[in-house]
């Protein structure tokens, strides 16, 4: 057997455990490091002002809207092409490349038009403080305007990905994030001779960071990805494996659209308490990245995994690799809580807060986190569900604890004049989700073993 078939077949001969940790390493890296940046980026831009700290937090609902569409359309992609390779179909597998690629690219350019015409009009929606709208306005044209570079760079990490290669596709973030943080301090306060930007500044160290990412990720591909080498020839529509890739992605991009809404809507709560309550929902979702990337990074290894196996028939390393992962994703996340509910102070600090800030701060760190361990646990029910072909379980589930529960319950709470009650519709949501996902993945997997046992 060749080396390149043996790197192919991994994933369907190498033990479950060794298998999933060695896949997910590299991944888990890398998705710290961008967690770093993600830090690091609101740190400075936190050293300006508040209001440059708010500015970041209110455009946090459209960048997660950007980023779904580009995250959805590759887990579909990269699922298929698991699942292709898993059914020894190696040419279906460079189609699907090649469609998801072209699916990217199309997405891409409407998000570039949207943020350059439409940028500074969603801050206009959002609040009258003209400081806010000129920083924000700034930040969200360039990230928005210039997201080809981001599309690219999560469809080389997912073609990487989708092969097993997660070693590869860990370069690419790291080279990401790290020229990021270089960027960072250079582009907003004007150091070594750069023009000071503020707000503008991050904006434009990421795009950058995203650019020779994106290189670095086709340079990867075009020479240690050989399975999907001849995708970059074959980038064009393709209707049934474009729906097939969306069948599967679309929910993906659904979840993290409402999440977009349910973020857009929590600051409109909040801002009707106070803006140092945004500024702390803000922090939080910075720090909590530090928490959620490395089970992010664990799903990501997961799911090619998941889809890989189940193509293959094979039931049993299935059913190993997602209760490792569950029992991996609750612990971690378990450790996290802890951390959260001891240092809210310190955590906290990391952004410059004011008095009123840090206050309000404390209590909503130590009230969110009691969800963490059971989110360990959906993030992963959820991608199995998708990796294995039932994709709208995990867009349920999450209607169900954004729409349902999380906003009508934050809005409920807002009505009692007590910010600290706005706080508990996150636990309060999240156990709803656990029950869905547990009773969803126990249909998938029953449903999974029934067709392949035919």
């Amino acid at each position: 057997m060749s080396q390149t078939q043996t790197q192919s077949n991994k994933m369907g001969v190498q033990p479950i455990g060794k298998l999933l940790f060695t896949m997910a390493l590299p991944m888990t890296v890398s998705m710290l490091f961008q967690a770093l940046y993600n830090v690091v980026d609101s740190y400075f831009v936190a050293q300006i002002s508040q209001d440059a700290m708010n500015a970041v937090s209110l455009a946090f609902p459209m960048q997660t809207l950007l980023i779904a569409f580009s995250i959805g359309t590759g887990v579909g992609m990269s699922a298929l092409i698991s699942r292709a390779l898993g059914e020894k179909l190696p040419e279906r597998a460079q189609q699907i490349a090649g469609t998801g690629l072209f699916l990217e690219a199309a997405t891409a350019v409407l998000f570039c038009l949207a943020g350059f015409l439409f940028g500074r009009r969603f801050f206009e929606l959002q609040t009258e403080n003209s400081v806010i709208t000129t920083y924000g306005g700034e930040y969200l044209t360039v990230v928005m305007g210039i997201c080809f570079f981001l599309y690219a760079q999560v469809s080389m990490e997912r073609l990487l990905q989708s092969t097993g290669r997660t070693d590869k596709s860990m370069i690419i973030q790291l080279v990401g994030a790290v020229t990021n943080i270089i960027l960072d301090p250079l582009f907003i306060f004007g150091y070594a001779g750069f023009p000071r930007m503020e707000v503008l500044g991050a904006a434009v160290a990421t795009v950058i960071g995203q650019g020779i990412a994106a290189l670095t990720g086709l340079f990867l591909n075009l020479k240690y990805n050989p399975e999907l080498k001849g995708a970059f020839r074959m980038v064009r529509f393709r209707g049934p494996i474009a729906a097939d890739i969306y069948r599967i992605g679309f929910p993906s991009i659904l979840m993290q659209s409402i999440g977009s809404l349910t973020n857009f809507c929590m600051n409109q709560i909040l801002l009707g308490f106070t803006e140092a309550a945004t500024a702390v929902y803000g922090a939080y979702f910075k720090l909590q990245s530090f928490i959620f990337m490395p089970v992010f990074g664990l799903n990501n290894a997961m799911v090619p995994i998941i889809s890989y196996n189940y193509g293959a028939g094979s039931m049993e390393r299935v059913r190993k690799t997602y209760r490792i992962s569950i029992a991996s994703a609750v612990c971690f996340m378990g450790l996290g809580a802890i951390l959260f509910f001891l240092l809210p102070g310190t955590l906290i600090g990391i952004f410059n807060p004011t008095e009123e800030m840090l206050n309000i701060g404390v209590k909503a760190l130590r009230i969110i986190c009691l969800h963490f361990p059971l989110a360990g646990f959906c993030i992963i029910a959820g991608s199995v569900c998708q990796a294995i072909g039932n994709p709208f379980h995990s867009l349920l589930i999450s209607v169900c604890r954004q729409v349902v529960v999380l906003l009508p319950a934050a809005y409920l709470f807002s009505l009692t004049g007590k910010l600290n009650n706005v706080w508990l519709c996150f636990p309060l949501a999240e156990l709803v989700s656990f029950i869905l996902s547990f009773l969803f993945l126990r249909y998938t997997i029953k449903r999974a073993e029934e067709t392949i046992s035919k």
